[in-house]
């Protein structure tokens, strides 16, 4: 099934080429290949850091009918179409569980984590735990990590990109001490973008994997 434009397969036989040998995994390469097509910089490479099988593992719960949850409408949205020429799976962003006003000291991404997760992490099988995407809250990876740390059902795949300077390397450090299936990408970049061409990369590759 082709589900890329020419324009896309040519742009990454150019990202290829100027790549050159980088070490990773084929399906590694594949991610980091969609986040320089999103960015046009080569500079991520050393930032970008996957748990063992942390592609396979997404893929396969991908595959399993897992949902994706998202910590940004914009996320959700470049999803979208990539998850409706594959797997259609179904997106969901935290703030749909996120209230109008919080109280001071609180984020809106934070409650919204906390609200989402404990609906939709609590009956899924193992196989289908969501992935969960921060390109844009640390405060919800934060939350997060809370969760799981207080003995919530885990999600199959973390990708965190959380984007800025306040709280983003506290809390990328705090996940990259953690087992859990991850793909992080280190230091003051991300986003929504970010996240996002991650998780289509990984749903690009359930479309080819029998």
């Amino acid at each position: 099934m082709t589900i890329d434009h020419p324009i896309f397969n040519q742009s990454i036989r150019i990202i290829q080429s100027k790549l050159g040998h980088t070490g990773l995994e084929p399906l590694q390469q594949q991610v980091l290949e969609r986040l320089i097509h999103t960015t046009g910089d080569f500079a991520i490479k050393p930032f970008l850091q996957f748990s063992p099988s942390a592609c396979e593992i997404g893929i396969s719960a991908l595959k399993s009918g897992a949902p994706i949850l998202t910590d940004t409408k914009m996320a959700a949205a470049a999803i979208s179409p990539m998850a409706s020429r594959t797997l259609g799976s179904n997106i969901r962003c935290i703030l749909e569980w996120s209230p109008g006003k919080v109280e001071r000291g609180l984020t809106r991404s934070a409650i919204g984590m906390r609200k989402s997760w404990q609906e939709l992490s609590r009956d899924c099988l193992p196989a289908k735990a969501p992935l969960v995407l921060i390109g844009s809250a640390p405060t919800a990876l934060e939350e997060l990590l809370d969760l799981l740390g207080g003995g919530a059902n885990l999600p199959s795949l973390i990708i965190a990109m959380p984007v800025g300077f306040v709280g983003v390397l506290k809390s990328k450090k705090r996940l990259s001490n953690c087992s859990y299936p991850q793909i992080r990408l280190d230091g003051h970049r991300g986003g929504a973008a970010l996240v996002a061409a991650a998780t289509n990369a990984l749903l690009r590759a359930s479309s080819q994997i029998d």
